[in-house]
C-alpha cells in the first residue's frame, strides 16, 4: 500500500508541476478562475498534510505568488511522502474543515482524498485552459505510466 501511495503522490506532483509551468508560461492568457483553481489545488494538499501533522494550514482559496507554486507543490510532495512512510495509515485523526465542522478520517482516507482532489481540479483547469485557447495537458494516470 505504501508503494502505491508513493506512486500516486509522484504522479500528482509531476502533473501539478506541469500545470503550474503551463499556467506560468501562458500567464497573459490565463483567467482569474484558473489562477484560483491552481492555487486551491496546491493549497488543499498542504491543508490535508497539515491536518495529519497537526500544523497550521493555508487558507482554502488563498492565492500564492505564481513564482512560489512549484516550491509549495514540491514541499507538499515531500511532506506527503514523509507521512506515507512514517504514519500508520489506519490511524484516525480528528480535524475541522474550513467552515469549522468537525470530522475524523483515517490517514489513508485523507491522503487519498488529497490525490483525488488534485486530479479533479487539474481536469477543471484543463477545461479552462482549452476555453482560453491553450492546449490542455493529458494528465490521466495511464499517460504518466506509459
Amino acid at each position: 500500500m505504501i508503494d502505491k501511495l508513493v506512486d500516486l503522490f509522484e504522479y500528482t506532483h509531476h502533473y501539478n508541476q506541469k500545470i503550474i509551468k503551463l499556467v506560468k508560461d501562458y500567464t497573459p492568457k490565463i483567467d482569474e478562475r484558473t489562477i484560483a483553481l491552481i492555487n486551491h489545488t496546491i493549497n488543499a494538499q498542504q491543508i490535508w498534510n497539515a491536518r495529519i501533522l497537526g500544523e497550521e494550514t493555508f487558507e482554502v482559496w488563498q492565492v500564492n505568488p505564481l513564482e512560489d507554486l512549484e516550491e509549495i507543490n514540491h514541499q507538499n510532495f515531500l511532506t506527503s511522502i514523509q507521512i506515507v512512510q512514517n504514519f500508520n495509515l489506519d490511524n484516525r485523526i480528528g480535524y475541522q474543515n474550513s467552515k469549522g465542522a468537525k470530522f475524523e478520517n483515517s490517514v489513508f482516507e485523507m491522503l487519498f482524498h488529497a490525490i483525488n482532489h488534485s486530479t479533479y481540479h487539474r481536469g477543471q483547469i484543463n477545461s479552462l485552459l482549452k476555453q482560453n485557447g491553450i492546449e490542455p495537458l493529458l494528465t490521466d494516470y495511464i499517460f504518466y505510466k506509459r
